[in-house]
């Protein structure tokens, strides 16, 4: 591999504002806010608005939308040709 072309690999910090959790994993974005993590160490932070512990789809909370319900309203509208 060519040397000094890929991005910092490090540890950071991705924090959910919706749910109000935050994970340590390793990536190559960067920020200049930081946090102190558990460990006493301190990562830079990476806001994000949903993660698994708010999307609706992990937590249970999502809505099931009538497909055949459409499907049909389609076929009133256009018709079988």
């Amino acid at each position: 591999m060519k040397k000094d072309i890929h991005p910092t690999y490090r540890q950071v910090v991705f924090r959910d504002t919706a749910a109000d959790f935050s994970f340590l994993t390793r990536s190559t974005l960067d920020s200049s806010r930081t946090i102190e993590w558990e460990d006493g160490n301190t990562y830079p932070v990476i806001d994000v608005d949903i993660s698994s512990a708010s999307h609706p789809f992990y937590t249970g909370r999502s809505r099931v939308v009538d497909t055949a319900g459409r499907v049909e309203k389609f076929k009133r509208r256009y018709g079988q040709k």
